[in-house]
């Protein structure tokens, strides 16, 4: 039979450990994360798989810092699978010393692993566009973060210095950030007065209406304060740093989604997966990044359970019930429940199907995710026939 390798990955080097049908050590050794390094423990597996008719090799991280490493192995045709490191850490819990860890141990397990299971997630070569579609994805998730906090950051600050114009002005929308990019205090915002300011966003690219609107609630608001707080000087400045800053990331945003529009419209699953309604350009992209290629789901409830969206059996002894799932790839569960949710106003077949489980004596949130796992269905027969999306008249229910 053949031998069993595993790698614990790791930023500057991995640790290699084989082990043949019987479990006893064929050598455990660091691994730099050099293409010099690589290509020696290479040469090893080869002499490993030669002498036990073959060698399949674990990897408890994908992408990322394993990059090189995967891509060097798949290039030499070895098989490759997926170890969690959830699995690698419940695994060693139950040998002696579980509670000790180490790269070496840990690479143990994982060959251990990969001799004893048969249903490990195959590693293969990603598509091009799957790969800078994660990136993307990624990127975009990042950037979103930040912008939040940023967000967050800049009404604290001016809710201390002046709460009446945090009141009046959004942060989120460029108009609000072009005014609290020149303008902060209630003593500059009475120096400049309504017209000064409703010119200065109109030259920024404000609509005229919008710009008098915001001019008019600005100056209103500063009329309204006549104390100077202490350190507002400073704050001011902060809060136009601020607001520069999130104009930018805006910018790069809609570049970004530009990009990922344009991965999806080649993605060959592209279509069929935005021809689902709630599915728009970047929950597409998001499922693709997590979900990667759908046949390696064995039907649509295996799909569902790597989303964290099917329920789950218990059962000891004479006790059996289902419940809901607490795991499951959280990316991918985002992706249905939020698509569910963006079908709710502008989809009736999904509003009637919504509206049936809240009569049925659903709350919200459980109306939601029964929709979402019943568009995991759908999406997978989209996928699986390689047809397009066709809806269906709405259900009626009679309340």
């Amino acid at each position: 039979m053949a031998a069993s390798a595993g790698f614990d990955i790791a930023k500057d080097f991995h640790w290699l450990a084989a082990v043949d049908d019987r479990g006893q050590k064929l050598t455990s050794h660091r691994v730099d994360n050099t293409p010099e390094a690589i290509d020696d423990a290479i040469t090893e597996l080869r002499t490993i798989a030669d002498e036990h008719d073959g060698v399949r090799i674990g990897l408890d991280i994908l992408g990322g810092i394993a990059g090189l490493l995967t891509a060097m192995l798949l290039a030499e045709g070895f098989a490759c699978v997926h170890i969690p490191g959830l699995a690698v850490n419940r695994a060693r819990r139950g040998t002696r010393g579980g509670e000790n860890k180490s790269d070496p141990r840990d690479a143990k397990v994982i060959a251990e692993q990969v001799m004893l299971r048969d249903d490990l997630r195959a590693v293969e070569v990603p598509e091009e566009t799957a790969v800078e579609l994660r990136l993307l994805v990624a990127h975009r998730t990042s950037l979103v973060k930040d912008t939040t906090a940023k967000v967050a950051r800049l009404r604290d600050l001016l809710c201390g210095i002046h709460p009446g114009l945090e009141r009046v002005v959004d942060p989120t929308n460029a108009s609000g950030l072009i005014l609290l990019g020149h303008y902060v205090t209630p003593a500059e915002i009475r120096r400049a007065g309504e017209r000064r300011i409703t010119e200065y966003l109109q030259r920024r690219g404000v609509k005229r209406t919008r710009a008098q609107s915001l001019a008019d609630a600005a100056t209103s608001s500063a009329k309204a304060q006549e104390v100077a707080v202490v350190g507002e000087r400073r704050t001011a400045a902060l809060i136009r740093e601020f607001a520069e800053d999130l104009l930018a990331a805006r910018d790069r945003l809609k570049a970004v989604d530009a990009e990922i529009e344009e991965l999806v419209r080649s993605h060959p699953d592209g279509a069929l997966i935005r021809s689902l309604p709630g599915m728009g350009a970047t929950l597409t992209a998001e499922f693709i990044a997590a979900a990667g290629d759908t046949s390696r789901f064995s039907g649509p409830d295996a799909l569902a359970a790597a989303a964290g969206l099917a329920p789950v059996l218990s059962q000891s002894g004479r006790i059996c019930y289902s419940r809901g799932a607490t795991g499951g790839d959280k990316a991918l569960k985002r992706v249905f429940y939020q698509s569910a949710f963006c079908t709710l106003q502008r989809h009736p077949t999904s509003r009637a199907f919504y509206d049936k489980k809240r009569a049925e004596g659903k709350r919200h949130h459980q109306a939601l995710i029964a929709l979402a796992r019943r568009r995991v269905n759908v999406l997978y027969a989209i996928l699986r026939d390689r047809t397009p999306y066709r809806d269906r008249p709405a259900l009626r229910h009679v309340a």
